[in-house]
């Protein structure tokens, strides 16, 4: 169902677009890459100077390689624009932090820890929250599929649908499902 439409007239003075997209590597491994991209539908004064009309304020990209137990095996970071290049982009070799980290054990934890408040830059440490659901959709119906009947299917108990108690998983993972009342 789409929103609905806006109870007054308005005009659109920012957009933020962020994509995210999946690879399957020929070694075997993953690829996420996300992008953020910030624009401005004016012309937008900075310290810097200014910022014209659908030029960027914020580009950049984060792209994390993980193995099939989302594992993040490298990651690498880029600021194209920001609002103080030299200074806001100084950040980014921080990042490779990330490495060794589960996207699915502690990772959201781990990077706010890591990166929250001035500890990194906000923009990027955004983009890595979006990881986890985007590596899942990445490998559903690849490697986590392929895993033994023995494994839970990694979207049980990720969101409130999928919870081991509800009547999405006794209906379509009953081997999964988890009275919440036993007895």
């Amino acid at each position: 169902m789409p929103l609905p439409p806006p109870s007054t007239e308005r005009n659109r003075i920012h957009r933020r677009n962020v994509k995210l997209d999946g690879f399957k590597r020929t070694d075997g491994l993953w690829d996420i890459e996300a992008h953020l991209v910030d624009t401005k539908d004016h012309d937008f004064p900075l310290s810097t100077g200014l910022l014209k009309s659908g030029n960027a304020v914020h580009d950049m990209r984060v792209r994390v390689t993980i193995d099939s137990r989302m594992n993040v095996v490298d990651v690498v970071v880029c600021t194209e624009s920001a609002p103080f290049m030299g200074y806001c982009d100084s950040i980014t070799p921080d990042y490779s932090r990330i490495i060794g980290l589960n996207l699915f054990n502690g990772f959201l934890k781990a990077v706010k820890e890591m990166f929250g408040n001035s500890l990194g830059c906000a923009h990027l440490s955004e983009l890595l929250m979006f990881l986890p659901t985007a590596a899942l959709q990445t490998l559903t119906g690849e490697a986590l599929d392929n895993d033994a009947p023995e494994h839970k299917p990694y979207q049980i108990d990720r969101c409130h649908a999928l919870v081991s108690h509800s009547e999405t998983v006794r209906r379509y993972f009953p081997r999964w499902y988890r009275d919440q009342n036993p007895g």
